[in-house]
């Protein structure tokens, strides 16, 4: 089915592009549905497609000893999974796995591979976008190191909002616990302290964030970090 160029500007990075190009690009994706953690792309196998959420967020995962894990990233409308082939690399360095089900373009990697060469504009976006998230990276690794559970908590459930684009979605405490890599009992803590304060609402796997204010008090500096870094990375691509 073939994508209207207003559909894919829902993607940040493809609404970056010329109205041409865009058209161009929209040739070689596809729209698909994504699940709650439906599984991506897996460490050290290739990659075979590229993806830009429209309407979900893809969750950015590292193994350790092949039992533990930890996100260390988060895709959303702003941005693509699939940054090695942008660098072309041909292997994921991490597990992805759907965190906000909903819409994505789908790319196949390697045709992906020929825009990039034959379009200057893209490669362009897209290593301004991958600078933005090298950044997002390195915040992560010293929130993590640093900064309590529930201040953490809070960042996820703010950049989940923002990638959701609602104040209610479904989430288990073991997800959490998978995703901020933490036990499951340090997740309940921090809900709990969240929703005593009346901040969110968590009931049954569903988040319904109550004081948005109030949530983004509660959040480590790393949140806005984050956002103002994608916005000056962002900014500097156009021009």
């Amino acid at each position: 089915m073939p994508v209207s160029p207003s559909t894919a500007s829902a993607n940040r990075l493809l609404a970056a592009l010329p109205r041409h190009e865009l058209v161009r690009m929209l040739d070689i994706c596809t729209p698909v549905e994504l699940k709650f953690a439906e599984v991506l792309a897996e460490p050290g196998l290739p990659i075979r497609h590229v993806w830009f959420p429209t309407g979900c967020a893809i969750a950015q995962v590292v193994l350790i000893e092949g039992r533990a894990s930890l996100e260390v990233g988060l895709v959303g409308d702003e941005g693509v999974l699939g940054v090695p082939v942008v660098l072309d690399v041909p292997l994921s360095p991490e597990r992805a796995v759907v965190q906000v089900p909903g819409l994505a373009l789908r790319a196949d990697a390697a045709r992906f591979r020929e825009e990039l060469t034959r379009c200057p504009v893209l490669g362009q976006v897209l290593h301004h976008y991958v600078h933005a998230l090298m950044g997002q990276l390195a915040q992560t690794a010293g929130c993590t190191r640093y900064h309590v559970v529930e201040q953490r908590l809070a960042r996820w459930l703010l950049m989940t909002q923002d990638r959701a684009h609602g104040d209610r979605f479904r989430v288990t405490h073991e997800f959490l616990a998978y995703i901020l890599g933490v036990r499951r009992v340090g997740v309940t803590r921090a809900a709990t302290a969240l929703q005593q304060r009346r901040i969110i609402r968590y009931a049954r796997g569903d988040i319904t964030i109550l004081d948005r204010d109030g949530l983004s008090g509660a959040a480590c500096t790393c949140y806005e970090a984050d956002r103002t870094r994608y916005a000056l990375a962002m900014a500097a691509s156009s021009l």
